[in-house]
């Protein structure tokens, strides 16, 4: 298990991290989120034993993770924002260097490598020069390369910038198998709907601080409690000419109806009848829930891309 606690960083007056805590299960896709300047970097490069903390500490399995300290080290791999990579030489040479660095050698390594090519799709390419793969497919040789030394905490720094359809969902197949494998993932990214796919817990981070930490299914709670309702009506829209009873807010695009009501039980049984003595039919009635981009937008006032 990760243990990041009260954790903090400065950089002369600048303070990057204040007092940071969350933990990561095994087995668990946990996703690290703020906007530019948030502090997540500074956080990552902590727990990977580039820079130590000021105060507080991060462990793995309980121990300490420092500059100074290389046993964590080796069960973390890291898959940086940057490729990493040697583009004149084929993905096989690339993996096979990475995997000296690791101390692996003969068939072992040739094992952790086939595997690695299998999750990502990249068996077809790896005796190519990685100069003639795409971007998506660099990031995803990206990853193989932090696998190689099977680490149990993988680190994923934005992995999908830049990345076509069918290589993200590549890489999307090859994180939901490691976590189907036991394996610990801390996944930073700019796209909320990869949180919403893989992450089953999420932290986010605002100023240095970590403002919420909940589960996917639980943080929606923390918007201010509204109960939206989409209504797709069956035509005959000009007749809506008035607000509907109960309604806190009343949107018609087309033939979307989007309200806002108060109380679902005493109000939406109102708004069907108001819309039947109107002669208005519908066809469909659905509440819709709060968006982990909006319960962002709430928390730190700025959209994941600020």
């Amino acid at each position: 298990m990760l243990e990041v606690q009260g954790l903090r960083k400065s950089f002369g007056d600048t303070v990057a991290v204040r007092d940071a805590t969350f933990s990561v299960g095994h087995g668990l896709c946990y996703g690290l989120l703020g906007p530019n300047g948030a502090g997540k970097t500074t956080t990552i490069s902590i727990i990977t034993g580039t820079i130590d903390a000021d105060g507080g500490k991060a462990t793995l399995d309980g121990e300490v993770i420092s500059t100074k300290n290389p046993g964590p080290k080796r069960n973390i791999g890291y898959v940086p924002q940057d490729l990493a990579l040697y583009t004149e030489i084929s993905a096989l040479d690339n993996l096979r260097f990475f995997g000296s660095l690791y101390g692996l050698i003969g068939q072992h390594l040739e094992n952790r490598i086939e595997y690695g090519l299998e999750l990502t799709g990249l068996k077809d390419r790896s005796t190519e020069p990685v100069a003639q793969y795409s971007g998506g497919m660099k990031r995803r040789l990206n990853i193989v390369a932090a696998l190689l030394h099977e680490p149990s905490l993988i680190i994923l720094d934005e992995p999908t910038v830049g990345v076509d359809p069918q290589s993200r969902n590549a890489i999307f197949e090859a994180l939901e198998a490691l976590a189907s494998e036991g394996k610990t993932l801390l996944y930073t990214t700019h796209y909320m709907e990869e949180v919403e796919r893989l992450c089953q817990r999420v932290a986010i981070m605002d100023n240095g601080s970590i403002i919420a930490e909940e589960s996917i299914s639980n943080i929606r709670k923390l918007l201010p409690q509204t109960n939206e309702v989409v209504i797709e009506l069956d035509g005959a829209t000009g007749k809506l000419t008035a607000a509907l009873p109960g309604t806190q807010r009343q949107e018609l695009f087309d033939s979307t109806l989007t309200l806002e009501i108060a109380d679902l039980n005493r109000d939406l049984p109102r708004v069907l009848l108001a819309l039947a003595d109107m002669g208005i039919r519908y066809q469909s009635v659905r509440t819709q829930e709060g968006t982990l981009e909006e319960v962002f937008l709430h928390l730190t006032g700025k959209t994941l891309r600020d």
